[in-house]
């Protein structure tokens, strides 16, 4: 069969199209902007979800142009929808803004991108300079494709630009946004969150609000920040979000689709393992894949029909907020992320009118940006008063990677910059009973999962023993007749060795028993053998065991 290629970051309709990559056709969202008939309508989607593919693909429709795109639509479903919808190909001057690559570290070169961005769509508009009806509009044309203007201008660029469209044309305007919270998203973690808000708004007001040569617009943006901050005022905005059942197939992927595209490349046999770990967004009432993450595993099988399935989304999305959760969990907090590991669900009020500044105010707010962003799905809502509660759940397996990730690298930083020494005495002094005291004092700090497996505990306490000092740490090396699980070696052997092994209860009262079963099995194994050799006399050998958040050691 011959490999038909993917478009792996390729989110240019017409690019994909005339160079026969897989597409999923997603034409009827044409049919619905349509229908439905919004002046502004904002889609708010997680990252990598088929946004700008989509507006790119709008761009092709709906655009005014000197040659004929209809090639470009042949044999997609929006053909086939009608006269009604088809009529309306190539019929508008279109202003299409990405706001994805504002990502800077400080205001002016957020706004020097914001101003490349506006300067790019007014050159590709250049011909239409000469008809302007007096010279200070051309004058300020130019200046604002040539990145010339004053800071003020650019706040009103884009409403200045539909209307010399509108000159041209006699057509109102179609404007496409793309990503607009990404510049807000890192003004937040960047520290200038409130100028950013307000040179958006005012973008925003002018071309969206008192605009009278608007036609329609489409905003994309991973989140809805509220009206209160950005779109103020904006009473003619149709906002559709994860929650709403319009629009819900055609951001993602189906299983439909999906089932087509694993059949397309002869993949149907791992049509259980792609819905495990890529299926399980809700859209309303409409189940989706992650887009980005299927076509990446499918382009993965290019060679090897059994490639292992990866986290493709996690290398790709920012996860500050799940880090932001992570780092400020309370101990119920901490409880409801262990849950949700688990396999669990949790149930919280959700609204959409929120803003990055609520972040700080309640957990709730932080369990709302999780959830919009796509790192939880509904389950099931009801209605409780005036608010909303939905039952909520991790997705799948592959945004379980990014909490199980995001929670060890927490808890490695915390880690490095704790002071043990107390727990390093114990170890070298044989206090036993300080030794326990001070692992379950840090063990409820912690986030643990795996469902309290051994490694989960041999990771933890791996990790504190990293950075004891003068001794070498040893885990799960051979030595004598098995594995201890760790070994602290002083260099010299006149110094000290010490063997832990480790044992997960099952129950409270299970503790002591685990305690001498680990005992047990370093006399059994000889772990010490093997120490004695090398010359060390001085060997200290404990059993170590865990009960949940609880420790014993021997």
């Amino acid at each position: 069969m011959e490999w038909t290629p993917l478009p792996i970051g390729v989110e240019n309709y017409e690019e994909i199209i005339e160079k026969d990559y897989y597409y999923v056709d997603k034409t009827l969202l044409i049919k619905d902007l349509i229908d439905l008939c919004g002046k502004v309508n904002l889609f708010t989607r997680p990252r990598r979800f088929g946004k700008t593919l989509n507006l790119s693909m709008l761009r092709c429709f709906f655009e005014k142009s000197d040659e004929d795109r209809s090639r470009l639509f042949a044999g997609k479903k929006i053909m086939a929808a009608g006269t009604k919808y088809t009529e309306e190909q190539g019929q508008y001057p279109v202003i299409s803004l990405s706001l994805k690559s504002m990502k800077q570290a400080g205001y002016e070169s957020a706004f020097h991108c914001l101003k490349e961005e506006i300067a790019r769509e007014f050159k590709k508009h250049s011909r239409i300079i000469q008809s302007l009806n007096s010279e200070d509009d051309r004058t300020k044309y130019q200046l604002l494709m040539n990145r010339g203007a004053d800071d003020e201008e650019y706040l009103s660029a884009l409403k200045f630009l539909s209307e010399c469209l509108y000159t041209f044309y006699g057509r109102r305007t179609v404007i496409l946004i793309d990503e607009y919270d990404v510049p807000l998203e890192n003004a937040y973690f960047s520290g200038f969150y409130d100028r950013m808000v307000s040179l958006i708004r005012s973008l925003f007001e002018s071309a969206l609000k008192t605009n009278d040569t608007l036609e329609f617009a489409v905003v994309t943006g991973c989140l809805r920040i509220s009206k209160e901050s950005i779109f103020t005022g904006l009473n003619n905005l149709n906002v559709i979000s994860i929650m709403d059942t319009s629009y819900a197939e055609h951001f993602g992927f189906t299983q439909n689709e999906v089932d087509q595209m694993l059949k397309h490349y002869g993949l149907e046999q791992n049509q259980a393992a792609v819905r495990r770990w890529y299926d399980g967004y809700q859209f309303g009432e409409t189940e989706v894949y992650n887009p980005w993450s299927v076509i990446s595993y499918v382009n993965s099988c290019y060679r090897d029909k059994n490639a292992l399935l990866r986290p493709y989304w996690s290398n790709t999305s920012s996860n500050s907020i799940v880090r932001t959760l992570v780092e400020r969990a309370d101990l119920s907090v901490k409880q409801e992320i262990e849950a949700l590991i688990e396999g669990k669900t949790i149930t919280k009020p959700i609204h959409e009118d929120i803003t990055y500044d609520d972040m700080d105010s309640t957990q709730d707010n932080l369990w709302n940006f999780l959830f919009f962003a796509g790192y939880l799905k509904k389950i099931s809502e009801q209605q409780d008063g005036e608010d909303i509660l939905v039952e909520m759940a991790i997705p799948n397996s592959e945004v379980r990677y990014i909490y199980k990730n995001t929670v060890l690298r927490w808890f490695e930083e915390k880690t490095k910059n704790k002071n043990f020494s107390l727990l390093y005495e114990s170890i070298l002094n044989g206090d036993r009973e300080k030794m326990a005291e001070i692992l379950s004092e840090n063990l409820m700090e912690t986030i643990s999962f795996y469902d309290y497996q051994e490694s989960y505990y041999h990771g933890f306490l791996a990790g504190m023993l990293k950075n004891i000092g003068n001794y070498i740490v040893l885990s799960n090396r051979e030595s004598g007749n098995g594995r201890p699980d760790i070994l602290l070696k002083y260099p010299s052997v006149r110094g000290k060795a010490v063997i832990l092994e480790i044992k997960v209860a099952h129950t409270y009262q299970e503790l002591e028993s685990k305690c001498d079963e680990a005992l047990r099995q370093i006399e059994d194994q000889k772990y010490e053998e093997a120490l004695r050799q090398e010359g060390y006399s001085d060997i200290l050998k404990y059993g170590v065991a865990f009960y949940r958040k609880e420790c014993m050691v021997k």
